[in-house]
């Protein structure tokens, strides 16, 4: 049962030319996630892991029909990268990024106000593990082999204590969605 995250969910990458982004990127594909871009500043027009590079959230949400983004940018940059993707029209956003100011994350919060509560983007973070429907998409950096696919919800502060509770639902036949 997917919820927020499926097969055919259009997924790029904020951050996408980064060390961690590259990294998280590649295991996604991997994973089976559809990645259909990504986004670095100054980098538009290039390929990287064999998919386009877009300067913009915009650009990239144009040319690719994005719905989901996932963050992986410094602190400093993260909440100017969420109401980006915001004004996109990216329906699901995933900050992985730790560290970002609490006024940063409150400023946010008020600029998502600005959208009807039926058209707001939703965001998942910032800090943490991100979201997996087993067997079909993962966005996130939890290791993907842990989750079996099933009908029991995990939502966790602690990404290694869901990953935990992943592993002993795994052992015990009991999968997650």
């Amino acid at each position: 049962m997917a919820i927020l995250l499926n097969r055919s969910t259009r997924v790029i990458v904020q951050g996408f030319t980064g060390k961690i982004g590259s990294f998280h990127a590649d295991d996604m594909k991997r994973y089976g996630t559809k990645l259909v871009g990504g986004v670095t500043p100054g980098k538009g027009g290039q390929t990287h892991l064999g998919l386009p590079v877009f300067n913009t959230v915009k650009g990239a949400v144009r040319e690719t029909r994005a719905e989901a983004s996932i963050v992986f940018v410094p602190p400093p940059f993260a909440a100017d990268s969420i109401m980006e993707a915001a004004d996109a029209g990216i329906k699901l956003c995933v900050c992985i990024t730790d560290g970002i100011p609490s006024q940063d994350m409150m400023q946010v919060k008020r600029y998502m106000r600005r959208y009807r509560f039926e058209d707001r983007m939703r965001l998942v973070g910032p800090n943490c593990a991100g979201v997996i429907t087993p067997g079909q998409a993962l966005m996130g950096i939890m290791p993907g082999s842990i989750y079996l696919p099933g009908r029991v919800g995990i939502v966790g502060r602690s990404g290694t204590l869901g990953y935990e509770a992943a592993s002993q639902m795994k052992a015990l036949g009991i999968g997650v969605s």
